[in-house]
């Protein structure tokens, strides 16, 4: 399935601050879309608001539409834990669940929706989304292993595996390579740029030569001063962002000269 999320005149709230203003945003099916722009600018917030993900904090609140192929995603009668199934998402950490094995962890959103799932169907659910997420070499022989006994870079594959797992159909990741070394860094790229023929995807990064690897779209947040809403200045086709943005803030942040 093709996703499409268009963002429609969205402010986001955590009680009376207003964190994120006037965004309109369309992120296109099966491609990956960066979030760029400087510490404090609402990028992981407006991340948040596309999985419902920003509730979870008390006063945590949205004005105007968030639509996935047409549906409000904020409409009465949608369910939020609904819209997670949907739309995955990877931390800036690895996060494991400590007590539980590789395997477990892999299935860990599936047996909480469907606790009578076959052994064999589990078996093949766990190696193709450990395949997925290029782990399956890696751990298969050591499935009843904890999954933090892994290093840093695997332990965040193995949550992109538990992510996928689920079957979404959108994958939004916040920073997820910011703790890792440059080796598991570029394995997570390469495994970006696999993963976007299935999903479509949204990063946020700090990483301006990251965002040029692996993104197909770039969006650039700023902020004008403290205390006042982050704001989406400008958005387009990576290539272009990076070589001729039209907004000399833009240019200023992609060249290195602010933020």
């Amino acid at each position: 399935m093709s996703t499409r999320i268009e963002a429609r005149d969205l402010d986001v709230y955590y009680g009376a601050f207003r964190a994120v203003a006037d965004v309109d945003l369309t992120i296109e099916p099966r491609s990956v879309t960066a979030l760029i722009g400087p510490s404090g600018c609402g990028k992981s917030t407006f991340l948040r608001t596309l999985n419902r993900m920003h509730e979870v904090t008390p006063g945590g609140r949205v004005d105007g539409r968030v639509e996935m192929d047409g549906v409000d995603l904020y409409g009465p009668d949608v369910d939020p834990v609904a819209v997670r199934r949907r739309v995955g998402m990877v931390f800036q950490r690895p996060n494991p669940f400590p007590t539980m094995s590789i395997a477990q962890n892999v299935l860990a959103g599936v047996r909480l929706a469907d606790r009578r799932m076959p052994r064999a169907q589990a078996a093949e659910l766990l190696e193709t989304s450990l395949r997925q997420a290029d782990l399956w070499d890696e751990v298969k022989d050591r499935l009843d292993r904890p999954g933090v006994s892994l290093s840093g870079g695997q332990q965040q594959r193995l949550c992109i595996a538990r992510a996928v797992a689920v079957r979404p159909d959108v994958l939004l990741m916040d920073e997820p390579c910011s703790a890792l070394d440059p080796i598991s860094t570029l394995a997570i790229e390469r495994l970006v740029t696999e993963l976007s023929s299935r999903y479509t995807i949204v990063i946020v990064t700090h990483n301006m030569q990251q965002a040029a690897r692996v993104s197909d779209r770039t969006a650039f947040f700023s902020i004008e001063g403290a205390g006042e809403p982050g704001r989406l200045v400008e958005v387009a086709d990576t290539s272009v962002m990076f070589s001729a943005p039209t907004q000399q803030a833009t240019a200023d942040y992609v060249s290195g000269r602010f933020g």
